[in-house]
C-alpha cells in the first residue's frame, strides 16, 4: 500500500457533542499510514466518531511526508489537515518549529475511569508538549521459514549475515532503525550507540557496515513493502513495523516468523496544526479527546498488535476482533518479546533527522 490511497469515511447520524450541527456536514482530514494501521484507526475511532458526531472524516494517508508537507503548507497558507498521526521524533520536531499545536493533556484530553489524570496516565509517553500519544509499536523483522535452514535467526544480525542467512533483505529507506542496527551489530553497546550517532565518526561507521550488505537490500518506502516481499519469497528477511508482520503472519497465515529480538520502540500519537480557525481547532481537540480515552485506545488492540499508550488500556486489551485470538502476546511490550529491545531516542532524532537523513540519502545514491 502506498502513500496515496484516501478513504472517505461518513455516516450521517445527530450530532451528539454540540460542536455543531450535522445538517451542516462537517467534515476533517485525519492524516495517517494506511494499511492495518489505519484500518484499526477506522474501526477503533473514525466509525464511532462519525456515527456520534455525522463529521465526514477523509483519511490521507500521507504521514510518511508530514513534516515537510506542513511545512509547505504554512508556506503556502493553506492548511488542510485537521489532525496528524506522526511519531514522536517529527512531533518533537514540528513542535520546535512552531507546526504543532501545545496541548494541555490534563484539561484538553479525558481522564482514566478511576479519575487518573491523562499525565499521569500517559507518563513518560508525553514526550512533547504537542504530542499526543496513542500507541507503541517497534521496528522488527520477518523471515521466511522456508528459507533460513534448519536454523532459524534469533539475533537481529542475522540481518548483516549473509553467509547465513543468503538472499535478499529489505530494509527501510532511511536512516531510522538502520543505522541503529548497523551499530549493534558492529559490537557498539546499546547505551553508546545514540551519543556516537551524534558524531561524524560513528555515523561513518554505521554507513561502513550497512555497506556489507548493501548489494544484498531492496530498499521500502512503505510499510506494505516488506509483507509483501517476504509473502512472494523475494526476501528472506526484511524489517517493518510488528503490525504489518501481525497481519502476514496472523491474518493471511504466510510461512514467516517474527524476530523479535533487537526491536526498536517507538511511540505513535497525534498532533494538531497550529493555525487552524477556531472551529477548524474546536473540533479536532474535539476528535483527539474522543480517540484517545482509555477505552478507545484498548479497541484499537482489537485490530492491530499495537501496545495502547495509557497504562488504564493495558488490562482491556482483548481478543482479536476477527481472529479471536488474544492479543497481549502480539504486543511487542509483551515480556516474552522484549528481552533485547531499547527505546527511540525522541530527542535525538528531533534534532539529528535532517543531517543524518541526508547523509544516509547520500550514501544510498552512490
Amino acid at each position: 500500500m502506498k502513500f496515496t490511497k484516501t478513504v472517505l469515511v461518513t455516516v450521517a447520524l445527530s450530532l451528539s457533542t454540540g460542536l455543531a450541527s450535522a445538517g451542516a456536514h462537517e467534515e476533517m482530514t485525519i492524516v495517517s499510514w494506511g494499511g492495518a494501521y489505519s484500518k484499526s484507526q477506522l474501526k477503533a475511532y473514525h466509525e464511532p466518531y462519525t456515527a456520534m458526531t455525522g463529521v465526514t472524516i477523509i483519511n490521507d494517508e500521507s504521514a510518511g511526508t508530514a513534516v515537510a508537507k506542513l511545512r509547505a503548507m504554512k508556506e503556502a497558507g493553506n492548511l488542510t489537515w485537521d489532525v496528524v498521526d506522526v511519531e514522536a521524533g517529527p512531533a518533537m520536531q514540528l513542535c520546535d518549529e512552531g507546526l504543532a499545536m501545545e496541548i494541555d493533556h490534563d484539561t484538553m484530553l479525558a481522564a482514566a475511569p478511576d479519575g487518573t489524570p491523562a499525565s499521569e496516565d500517559f507518563g513518560s509517553f508525553i514526550v512533547s508538549p504537542c504530542f499526543i500519544p496513542q500507541i507503541v509499536y517497534s521496528y522488527t523483522v520477518g523471515y521466511r521459514n522456508d528459507m533460513v535452514g534448519s536454523t532459524p535467526p534469533t539475533s537481529i544480525c542475522a540481518i548483516f549475515d549473509t553467509e547465513t542467512y543468503p538472499g535478499k533483505r529489505s530494509l527501510k529507506k532511511g536512516a531510522l532503525s538502520n543505522m541503529e542496527w548497523a551499530l549493534l551489530c558492529d559490537g557498539v553497546a546499546k547505551a553508546d550507540i545514540y551519543p556516537m550517532l551524534e558524531t561524524a565518526e560513528g555515523q561513518d561507521q554505521a554507513l561502513a557496515k550497512l555497506d556489507t550488505i548493501k548489494d544484498d537490500v531492496i530498499w521500502w518506502s512503505a510499510g506494505a513493502d516488506t509483507p509483501q516481499l517476504l509473502a512472494d519469497g523475494e526476501v528472506v528477511m526484511g524489517s517493518t513495523f510488528n503490525g504489518r508482520l501481525f497481519a502476514l503472519i496472523e491474518e493471511q497465515k504466510q510461512p514467516v516468523s517474527m524476530l523479535w529480538d533487537g526491536q526498536i520502540y517507538d511511540l505513535d500519537g497525534w498532533i494538531i496544526p497550529t493555525g487552524l480557525s477556531p472551529e477548524r481547532q474546536a473540533r479536532a481537540l474535539d476528535y483527539v479527546k474522543f480517540a484517545t480515552d482509555t477505552q478507545r485506545l484498548a479497541d484499537q488492540s482489537k485490530w492491530i498488535s499495537y501496545g495502547p499508550t495509557r497504562a488504564s488500556s493495558a488490562p482491556l486489551v482483548d481478543k482479536h476482533a476477527e481472529l479471536g485470538i488474544a492479543m497481549a502476546p502480539h504486543m511487542p511490550t509483551d515480556p516474552a518479546n522484549s528481552n533485547n529491545t531499547f527505546l527511540m531516542n525522541y530527542a535525538f532524532w528531533a534534532d539529528y533527522k535532517d543531517d543524518v537523513e541526508s547523509k544516509f540519502q547520500a550514501w544510498l545514491a552512490k
